[in-house]
């Protein structure tokens, strides 16, 4: 598991200083209808598919 979660939205109360996530937990969806095969089609940075 990551052990920095890095986050560049910082108007999220879990944001801290040098774009750092500081919850307890990430929950991550994808909401457009379909599986996800590129980092284009999310908002995560990091996204790889299964091989």
């Amino acid at each position: 598991m990551a052990k920095d979660v890095l986050c560049e939205v910082n108007t999220c109360t879990h944001w801290a200083t040098g774009n750092k996530c500081q919850a307890d937990e990430i929950y991550v969806v994808f909401n457009k209808g379909k599986q996800a095969t590129t980092s284009e089609e999310t908002d995560c940075k990091t996204f790889k598919p299964f091989k």
